[in-house]
């Protein structure tokens, strides 16, 4: 894959999930980092993923959060 196709795909990933909720399911988030949700939950588990929140029984994630930690660990 080509970087022109990524950061195309980067932009409009960010963007879909800019246009609702800043909330995102674990699905939605582990799609906006581009990472699998089981990875995403497997980051949680061990407290190394970003920062995120329970809603009853449900687990959510501030956009900005998302940001914030993959600026400062995936070197963005």
């Amino acid at each position: 894959m080509d970087d022109m196709h990524t950061a195309r795909d980067d932009v409009e990933r960010a963007a879909i999930a800019k246009k609702g909720s800043p909330y995102l399911t674990t699905k939605q988030a582990a799609h906006y980092l581009g990472l699998s949700p089981r990875t995403l939950e497997k980051m949680r588990t061990k407290g190394i993923g970003p920062k995120y929140y329970r809603v009853g029984r449900g687990v959510r994630y501030l956009v900005r959060d998302l940001d914030e930690w993959a600026i400062a660990n995936m070197g963005w």
